[in-house]
């Protein structure tokens, strides 16, 4: 993927918050964060993780792709092994926009172990696509967690739109679910509605590896 420039995310946010109505301590309260980090968001200063995104976009009501500008969106290849982004806040945000671009574009119907798309976050977590079917809705994806990964860098709880699905096939993880937390081992599958805040964490020595489903996740 030929490196692009990151998109100005902070001003759309800002944007469309404003087009809301919303107050920027009213935005931070909804998506669960504090107002000094969406007031550096809007401004530039910091680079939102993926979990802070999808909960700013879930609380204005509106769609990842719209902070994205197609003609800024990064363009995934059909075929061969395809990292989408490294660790740096900015290639994260590329990688979140080159997944949720053009969800006409059919992955499969057969994707090799080293054809899949690649999303690495920098709180050490890895999705890996496994396939998509226009006009489905879901995104279909092998996560891993690695040792001391977490699905929230700041330790902070995520939430976001859909419903998730989620089969532990190796490793084991810890699931905070809005008050209440569950030890997840091989064999255990979890399910639930996104919009409840909730966190993986991987506390053991060995990468935590399942197969996950998300459905509804952008929208």
């Amino acid at each position: 993927m030929s490196p692009a420039v990151v998109p100005p995310v902070g001003a759309r946010i800002r944007q469309a918050r404003l087009e809301r109505g919303t107050s920027l301590r009213a935005l931070a309260r909804e998506a669960g964060v504090s107002a000094s980090l969406v007031s550096q968001i809007e401004t530039g200063k910091s680079q939102p993780s993926v979990s802070t995104l999808y909960a700013i976009t879930t609380a204005l009501g509106i769609s990842v792709e719209s902070l994205f500008d197609a003609r800024e969106r990064a363009e995934v290849p059909e075929r061969g092994a395809t990292p989408l982004a490294a660790t740096a806040p900015g290639t994260v945000l590329h990688a979140l926009a080159a997944f949720a671009a053009d969800p006409g574009r059919r992955i499969g119907p057969l994707v090799g172990a080293g054809e899949r798309e690649t999303l690495e976050l920098d709180s050490g977590v890895v999705w890996e696509r496994l396939g998509r079917v226009p006009g489905a809705d879901v995104d279909f994806l092998l996560v891993t967690y690695r040792p001391g990964g977490s699905s929230s860098g700041s330790g902070a709880l995520m939430r976001h739109a859909g419903t998730e699905y989620g089969y532990l096939t190796s490793g084991e993880l810890i699931l905070t679910l809005g008050f209440d937390e569950y030890t997840v081992r091989p064999g255990d599958a979890v399910s639930f509605e996104s919009t409840t805040p909730h966190r993986y964490r991987n506390d053991g020595e060995v990468p935590a590896v399942g197969v996950w489903f998300v459905s509804g996740g952008v929208q």
